[in-house]
């Protein structure tokens, strides 16, 4: 089955597309540097010719409000409509636990758009909600840094290795489109201010941590229910202490 992976040599992209070519399946890694641009539509109408399966895992490269809006809405625009064009079968999209709730952040508000655009065309979907990358725990906490201390908020996250995310990705690809929303996140919950200090402590950063119930997350404050997942989401194997303990990964 030939499946087009937009976004496909990032750190997730190419981890789906390994996946998807292990098992047999023919996985086509899409992104500007293959030739394939989903912001003026080069290369898309070629790249998705007898695709069954689209999975876009694509990002903004600017967080600004009004460039992060525009990456999805057009990016998603061009996408949806090559992808009816093509007879795709199955839109599989990668957005982020916590989306319909901070509305704050212009990033989420940019996701929200994102995922109404995909909710409104023709092509059967699934939205994967993940929810925040170990591998980004570093430039999350970065994003509280003030000096020499840290101010995070206390409130609850699930967060996941990207490799479990890819795995869910993979194994989404392959089933029948659910037309809905599915949510993965990590097995076990910290509050954010103490997952920094077990990360910092791991890489003997002697920076303080300040637990800041006012300390906004991407211009959002949080509560206990922002960033983790509802009931019965998909759960990646990978404990967030073990994968610490493995500093030859990061």
């Amino acid at each position: 089955m030939k499946i087009v992976v937009i976004g496909g040599t990032g750190l997730i992209g190419s981890n789906v597309v390994r996946r998807l070519r292990e098992a047999g399946h023919e996985a086509v890694a899409a992104s500007p540097g293959t030739g394939v641009d989903t912001l003026t539509g080069e290369g898309l109408e070629q790249a998705l010719a007898g695709a069954r399966v689209v999975v876009d895992v694509a990002n903004s490269p600017s967080f600004e409000d009004r460039a992060v809006l525009e990456f999805f809405e057009t990016s998603g625009r061009n996408l949806l409509a090559a992808e009816t064009h093509a007879g795709v079968e199955h839109h599989l999209a990668l957005s982020v636990v916590g989306t319909d709730r901070l509305t704050d952040s212009g990033y989420f508000r940019a996701k929200a758009a994102q995922e109404r655009l995909i909710e409104a065309s023709r092509t059967p979907y699934t939205i994967l909600r993940s929810t925040q990358f170990f591998e980004f725990i570093g430039g999350i906490i970065e994003s509280g840094a003030d000096g020499g201390t840290i101010r995070l908020s206390p409130a609850l996250v699930q967060p996941i290795a990207a490799d479990d995310v890819s795995a869910a990705l993979a194994d989404l690809a392959v089933g029948a489109p659910v037309n809905g929303i599915v949510e993965v996140a990590g097995p076990d919950r910290f509050p954010l201010d103490e997952l920094a200090r077990k990360y910092l402590a791991a890489r003997a950063d002697g920076r303080q941590v300040v637990a800041d119930i006012h300390a906004r997350y991407f211009g959002s404050e949080l509560d206990d229910r922002s960033l983790v997942p509802g009931d019965g989401p998909r759960l990646g194997p990978t404990r967030f202490l073990n994968w610490l303990s493995r500093p030859a990964r990061h």
